[in-house]
């Protein structure tokens, strides 16, 4: 049975998504039952904090020193076992709600991907053995079961899914061998040892892989990629067996080197320093979330052993911003970039909100830790919905932080590694939103989405469709809106191992400008010679999008693409999608002469303006979202593609492109004609700032 409870945790822990059976309102409420009480000695003998959480400072130092006596992970920091004793003692919400949590499980709760180490981390904190008696036992029967099956001549439950829940399933193990030591008897320290030790040595040693003498080879997914998500429960197995048998166990000093320095100074961190500047990951919003369980290791290495390595590649500050910026304005849900299993919608969700509040920790004196304590409280997750996530929000409830407002935010930002360029018209609920992708495609969870566009303001306006789906992991380039190409009605594909290349890049107060050299996603398809994209957003509310596109061959087709949630009202070259209160008009400029069609999808429409005369496209679209344009025009110059908008509050903007060449030009006026901008836009890639001012 515990077998089978930890692989229910599993799916759902390593998955990146909300199962579609558990619902906020169904998983939030604490186990009833006898609840085991704190000691009263505890309450009485330490202070009550006069906020939440706690202040813990962070470390300086350079190398780490392994503590010689248990607790040696996390707890063996005084200071974070003093703060979690403090929250509970003054029965701080979060505190509460994870004893609960614990209490009710143990009361025969049986709740949905329970882990021993909770009741195990109560035994620390509380001096109950009870919550030791049941974590022990949680353990031996999993190790028991394990052991029968290897003894079978059977592979380890661990192994599953190319090793995906080792770091669970072995660290679930660790966590409570280290703090239940002092109750665990000779033979219970040895078994576990030589289980995880074997776990994790597979792990390492993919071809030469075995259980109980038997081989079993695998494929080596992903343990020299620290981009994938699989790479984090790895680390994960093998720092926490290190830390925990240090001293007990023979092979321990070598995961703590594998840990430490072949995986994360030889490998980890300059592939992040390298790959993923701006933060974030390349697999999107959905399995991207894997990196709140890296923040972790950073955090609780750091706190076992003193070393803080968190700062060994600027990526982990920069991921709380790129997570910011990911987020909607209405605070609760995600860009959705790359596949959503399970939970297509990307919905904000627990993750998200443990992910921003590792990085909290991690960082309590930067400004950006306030921005985004402003945003979890204002978000549709301010606290953790899930069970089995409270014992996040009591980890990491945050001290009383520098309040620092969303509004002190730029309005956009720009993640190179990622190729995600967020931008907004501000930081209220209302504003517009959009995120453009432009970068590289490398890991197997991303989309075939380069070049392509999001609008939302109130609710999705132009999505990729992939949120609707029912798997959430629909890659094709149909999904997502941008210039896709056909060949006799088959796609021609944009490649992986290839990346589109930002030419140019800026951010002012009246708009934001983008332009995408996609052709290199095409590197290798001779029937592409070029494929551009201009992307400007004029604030607050209008997009003038741009593509050149040219083709060799024949029966190919250049699509323009656009997604809408529902249908569409068209009238002439004017699309209007209509979502509540919010309304996208679509003003289809160039070229002249083609019809718009749709299809449904998943429940959305697919809008698709097809293009197959000669071998160029230059298509022109002014995207207006709730009413901001009033009249949208052609206006072309020699060798330039333009269009003459005038806007309801009375400015006017002239936009035109270079038909054969990056770049263009803008003339923004004010109400009374006065120069807002009157220039080329911007030749070079200028990231905003990380905060307007």
């Amino acid at each position: 049975m515990h077998t089978l409870k930890r692989l229910a945790l599993t799916l759902l822990m390593m998955l990146i998504a909300l199962p579609t059976y558990l619902t906020p309102a169904a998983t939030a409420q604490s186990g009833g039952g006898n609840q085991l009480r704190l000691p009263t000695i505890l309450k009485s003998s330490l202070p009550v904090l006069p906020r939440d959480g706690c202040v813990i400072s962070r470390s300086t130092a350079t190398t780490p020193t392994y503590p010689t006596a248990h607790p040696r992970i996390l707890l063996s920091s005084a200071p974070t076992k003093t703060c979690y004793q403090q929250l509970l003692a003054a029965q701080v919400d979060s505190a509460m709600r994870f004893k609960a949590y614990v209490d009710g499980q143990m009361a025969g709760g049986n709740y949905y991907a329970f882990e021993a180490w909770h009741a195990a981390l109560m035994y620390q904190l509380t001096g109950n053995g009870a919550y030791a008696t049941y974590a022990i036992d949680w353990i031996d029967d999993f190790v028991v079961e394990e052991e029968a099956l290897i003894n079978a001549g059977q592979r380890a439950i661990v192994a599953g899914d190319s090793y995906l829940y080792v770091g669970d399933l072995v660290g679930d193990v660790m966590l409570v061998y280290d703090w239940t030591y002092d109750r665990l008897t000779p033979t219970q320290r040895t078994r576990w040892i030589n289980y995880s030790n074997q776990a994790v040595w597979n792990v390492w040693h993919h071809t030469q892989a075995q259980w109980g003498g038997v081989s079993y080879p695998w494929s080596g997914w992903s343990v020299d990629n620290p981009a994938n998500n699989y790479y984090y429960s790895f680390l994960r197995a093998t720092m926490l067996t290190g830390l925990a048998t240090r001293g007990e166990n023979a092979q321990a000093q070598t995961w703590l080197d594998t840990f430490r320095t072949t995986k994360l100074e030889n490998q980890l961190f300059p592939t992040f320093n390298s790959d993923l500047s701006g933060g974030g990951s390349r697999e999107g919003t959905g399995y991207g979330v894997s990196l709140r369980g890296l923040f972790r290791l950073y955090d609780w290495w750091e706190r076992s052993t003193g070393e803080r390595i968190a700062d060994k590649t600027p990526h982990t500050l920069a991921s709380t911003a790129f997570m910011l910026h990911s987020i909607v304005p209405t605070l609760d849900r995600l860009a959705p970039t790359g596949d959503h299993a399970r939970e297509s919608t990307a919905a904000l969700f627990d993750y998200h909100r443990e992910e921003l509040l590792e990085l909290m920790t991690l960082y309590p004196d930067e400004r950006i830790s306030g921005a985004a304590d402003a945003a979890l409280r204002a978000s549709s997750v301010p606290e953790m919905a899930n069970r089995f996530m409270f014992v996040a929000d009591f980890l990491y409830n945050p001290p009383a932080l520098t309040p620092e407002p969303l509004d002190a935010l730029s309005t956009a930002y720009w993640a190179p590694g990622t190729g995600q360029f967020a931008m907004r018209s501000d930081w209220s609920t209302g504003a517009a939103y959009s995120n453009f992708i432009c970068g590289p495609l490398t890991e197997s969870h991303a989309h075939r989405d380069q070049g392509s566009f999001v609008l939302y303001r109130g609710s999705w306006l132009a999505y990729d469709s992939n949120i609707a789906s029912h798997s959430g992991i629909e890659q094709d380039e149909d999904r997502h809106n941008l210039v896709r190409i056909t060949q006799n009605g088959s796609p021609i594909t944009q490649g992986y191992d290839r990346s589109c290349q930002m030419a140019a890049l800026a951010n002012t107060t009246n708009f934001t400008y983008a332009s995408a050299q996609v052709t290199p996603m095409y590197t290798g398809k001779s029937q592409v010679t070029k494929v551009e994209r201009e992307f400007l957003f004029l604030k607050p509310g209008a997009f003038v999008v741009f593509d050149r596109v040219v083709t060799t061959g024949s029966g190919i087709s250049r699509i323009w693409t656009l997604n809408t949630p529902a249908a569409p009202t068209m009238v002439g070259d004017r699309i209007t999608y209509v979502a509540g209160a919010n309304r996208l008009d679509v003003y289809r400029l160039a070229p002249t002469g083609l019809t718009a069609t749709t299809t449904t999808v998943d429940g959305g429409t697919r809008i698709d303006v097809a293009d197959s005369a000669g071998t160029q496209s230059l298509f022109l679209h002014v995207l207006d979202t709730n009413g901001s344009v009033t009249a949208a025009v052609r206006s072309d110059a020699a060798g330039q593609t333009g269009v003459q908008i005038t806007f309801a509050d009375g400015r006017t903007a002239l936009v035109r492109f270079s038909n054969t060449s990056l770049g263009g030009t803008l003339d923004l006026r004010a109400p009374g004609g006065g120069v807002l901008y009157n220039a080329a836009l911007s030749t070079t890639v200028t990231a905003p700032p990380v905060f307007a001012n």
